[in-house]
């Protein structure tokens, strides 16, 4: 696999009806998850135009007259990819859409999260919808349109499922990520390469566009420090002194690696249940593939009782729910949870009007009941806001471990249910 127009973006839907009622619909996420592609999608049953700022004369044009650019296409709508080169075309897309109230206007991409840039965050506010893109989901890969996060909300839709893979096939799929690019390369050592070099890229670029800071140089080897820290809560003074930067200085990178799509933050869940609730949140590279290249990690190094293996797929099954909720029918919220006494749920599913569902991830074929004790302890707290608790593990059948509790292969993720 090395194009992602060969993966049909579950996501796609929602752009097209952004596009029926909405005057700027931004599609942002990291390079080279197809947002160019899935853009230019739009443009078969509509006319268009489609310009990206990565071209120099395009660039330079958005530059000296952001006006006479938003302009160039009044009747059709303009494409354009990588907004977060040319941050002035901002005001002129506001002015443009101020102006002229019609939807589909616009559609705009970017590789940096407009919504941590406070002067595009002001502007678009009212006028875009913001749609996130993530690498392939296994959903994608595998063709089965569905969400888990509905499933998992839905009563007995789980409790059949049987799965043939091994935990060295799931292992060898957290290895291999999700980005196109990347799961085109047919070994470890070459997804390594591209990895580094797709690092290398956006720091040389995307940071000194979007940010002022000093030490760009610094960001990989911080970045691979979050990876050695995937699965824990984040002790950030712990992190500054191993990147030897103080504690002050830390934030500002540690938020441009978010806002540039090479981590994500999954937040504490908090709601009170005891006194001794931990409040600090855990960090993850955007993808388990770029997890493993940064921590030089295959799969054949990942044996039942290596640590980073049970820390990886947990970086592959969060990264999963995250790409999953972007399609899902079940709108939800995604936390960890963890106290003071090392009662943990790895992740948390809340809809709106308060529902929920936990999920454990193990490693292990087999699961005992001490493996599901935070997901009973959650249960016994919420009553009925308690819908259901998964243990996801790399073993074959589904069973019963505790009222509303139940153990399931990993691949009910992805795999189909009838």
């Amino acid at each position: 696999m090395n194009a992602s127009s060969l993966v049909e973006r579950l996501v796609f839907p929602r752009l097209i009806e952004a596009l029926a009622d909405t005057r700027i619909v931004v599609l942002q996420g990291a390079r080279q998850v197809g947002k160019s592609t899935l853009s230019r999608q739009a443009l078969t049953d509509r006319p268009g135009l489609s310009v990206t700022l990565d071209d120099p004369p395009s660039l330079d044009f958005a530059r000296a007259d952001p006006t006479g650019f938003v302009e160039q296409a009044p009747d059709r709508l303009l494409i354009i990819d990588e907004l977060q080169r040319a941050p002035e075309l901002v005001i002129a897309l506001k002015a443009a859409v101020d102006r002229d109230h019609r939807p589909g206007r616009f559609l705009v991409t970017g590789s940096a999260n407009l919504l941590e840039l406070s002067s595009t965050h002001e502007s678009l506010a009212g006028r875009a919808q913001h749609i996130s893109l993530h690498p392939f989901s296994q959903r994608e890969i595998e063709s089965v349109p569905e969400s888990f996060v509905d499933l998992a909300f839905s009563e007995g839709a789980l409790s059949t499922h049987h799965s043939a893979l091994t935990r060295e096939d799931y292992v060898e799929r957290a290895c291999a990520g999700g980005y196109p690019e990347a799961l085109g390369r047919q070994s470890a050592q070459r997804r390594q390469d591209w990895y580094e070099a797709y690092v290398s890229q956006i720091v040389r670029r995307d940071a000194v566009d979007i940010s002022g800071l000093q030490r760009m140089s610094d960001l990989p080897r911080l970045l691979r420090l979050i990876a050695a820290r995937m699965g824990s809560t984040m002790v950030w003074s712990a992190l500054a002194t191993d990147a030897g930067m103080p504690r002050r200085t830390l934030d500002p990178y540690a938020a441009l690696l978010e806002t540039l799509y090479l981590t994500h933050t999954l937040p504490a869940w908090a709601v009170n249940l005891t006194s001794r609730e931990v409040k600090q949140p855990k960090i993850f590279p955007v993808d388990s593939g770029l997890a493993a290249a940064l921590l030089g990690a295959v799969p054949e190094g990942l044996g039942p009782t290596t640590p980073l293996t049970g820390a990886l797929l947990e970086c592959f099954v969060v990264g999963e729910l995250r790409r999953q909720q972007t399609w899902a029918s079940t709108r939800t919220t995604l936390h960890h949870y963890r106290d003071s006494r090392g009662v943990e749920v790895d992740a948390i599913l809340e809809t709106p009007d308060g529902r929920v569902v936990g999920i454990e991830v193990k490693s292990a074929a087999t699961v005992r009941s001490k493996d599901a004790a935070g997901l009973g302890m959650l249960r016994d707290q919420l009553g009925d806001r308690f819908i259901a608790g998964y243990v996801l593990h790399t073993g074959s059948e589904t069973r019963a471990v505790g009222e509303r509790i139940s153990a399931v292969p990993m691949d009910a993720l992805w795999a189909a249910h009838t």
